[in-house]
């Protein structure tokens, strides 16, 4: 079994071929694919997180497309003072299917 933790958006995701991933908004190339860093690779018993190993590893992803996020609402209130704040956000995120893992 060949999987790799990578680095994309701030944060390691898990991913193994075929694998489909929802990621912070990454812009694709021209061809619709993307190379994310890996920061570990297992492949059957063999562990390797060594970063010169990891150079030579390539993880290529397919993005399927953008979408954003649930609504997030974030409200502040303060008793007595008359102070009420209401804010929302949306997170921008991309769905990217994992394609090879070299």
């Amino acid at each position: 079994m060949v999987y790799a933790v990578v680095r994309a958006g701030g944060r390691q995701e898990k991913v193994e071929v075929g694998s489909i991933v929802v990621l912070d908004r990454i812009a694709a190339g021209k061809d619709g694919n993307i190379e994310l860093a890996p920061v570990l690779l297992v492949d059957g018993d063999t562990i390797t997180h060594d970063a010169q190993a990891l150079a030579k590893v390539t993880v290529t992803a397919e993005v399927l497309g953008d979408l954003r996020g649930p609504k997030i609402v974030i409200q502040k209130f303060k008793n007595k003072t008359g102070y009420k704040k209401r804010q929302g956000h949306r997170s921008e995120l991309t769905r990217v299917k994992i394609t090879s893992i070299k």
